[in-house]
């Protein structure tokens, strides 16, 4: 099979289930809008080691959100419930509340919560020393917690949902130039896809090691372009960068989607040799998409 000219290996990613919470953050103005929603999800490219996942959904405009003023969302992920729980109340209270003028809400579309995320009895509401009050306003519940520039409104609870995760690709192309193009279009298209995240890394990995046994996860030397010569190789002597794109969404058609997206959009791009994917007998996860299933769906 081919997709924009270019072959689309016959092979599957492994997904699995993780929770799932959208928050959107907002602020006086664009900049600071984008400077907390930045840093709340900071760290959170790799699951591999925590704090867990975060990664920007997508910008809101003002007219759009409940204040009526500039707003992000970005997604927090993790498989475990507990440590979702944990790090969305650690990121929000060190990468938003410092921040000028800003307030949280919960994103994620009502009929999708299957449990919710309390901050009452949280370090968040612990902030407000007991100055902080219950209040109702934008026809939500929140919390109203003086700061030195006014008050920091937050809802008072969050929905969860069991999402997908591991949705993803590997562009193999024949310079660092025509991979990165590739890359950063694949991004765009998956953009257009609502309530997915897409990112890609250059880490791309493998589960566990070949040397270091214990390691949760190390380097897929399998497509290092670096490591063509060694016994194992996966990739042709042409292919000179290979970029990994992953998606994590709320639902899994969502997620499937942007895959297909993604891939029509990377191979635009010339220099693109193949798109592939990986996997590991279902030690990453149980769930399979196959690349060519996305496109005979549409046939």
């Amino acid at each position: 099979m081919k997709v924009n000219g270019t072959p689309i290996d016959d092979t599957f990613c492994e997904y699995f289930s993780a929770r799932i919470c959208r928050l959107l953050i907002t602020s006086v103005n664009r900049k600071w809008a984008l400077e907390s929603a930045s840093e709340a999800k900071g760290l959170g490219r790799s699951a591999t080691i925590p704090p867990c996942e975060a990664s920007m959904e997508t910008e809101v405009e003002p007219d759009q959100t409940p204040d009526g003023r500039p707003g992000f969302i970005i997604q927090v992920i993790d498989r475990k419930l507990e440590k979702l729980k944990h790090w969305l109340i650690v990121r929000i209270r060190k990468g938003v509340i410092p921040y000028p003028k800003t307030s949280v809400f919960d994103a994620l579309p009502k009929g999708l919560a299957q449990g919710h995320v309390e901050i009452d009895g949280t370090m968040i509401q612990a902030f407000g020393d007991g100055f902080e009050e219950k209040i109702e306003e934008f026809g939500r519940k929140l919390f109203r917690i003086p700061k030195m520039d006014g008050h920091f409104h937050i809802e008072r609870r969050f929905g969860l949902t069991k999402g997908v995760a591991g949705g993803f690709f590997l562009i193999l192309a024949e310079s660092d130039a025509a991979a990165l193009e590739a890359a950063e279009l694949a991004l765009e298209g998956v953009a257009t896809i609502p309530y997915v995240v897409g990112k890609f890394a250059a880490s791309g990995t493998k589960v566990g090691g070949r040397k270091y046994q214990d390691a949760v996860a190390t380097t897929n030397d399998a497509y290092c372009p670096s490591l063509t010569h060694l016994e194992g190789s996966r990739l042709s002597k042409e292919v000179k960068c290979v970029y990994e794109v992953i998606i994590t969404g709320l639902q899994l058609e969502a997620v499937r989607q942007a895959m297909k997206v993604g891939i029509e959009y990377a191979t635009k791009v010339t220099g693109v040799l193949e798109i592939t994917s990986t996997n590991y007998g279902g030690t990453l996860g149980k769930g399979k998409i196959n690349l060519h299933s996305l496109f005979k769906e549409s046939d």
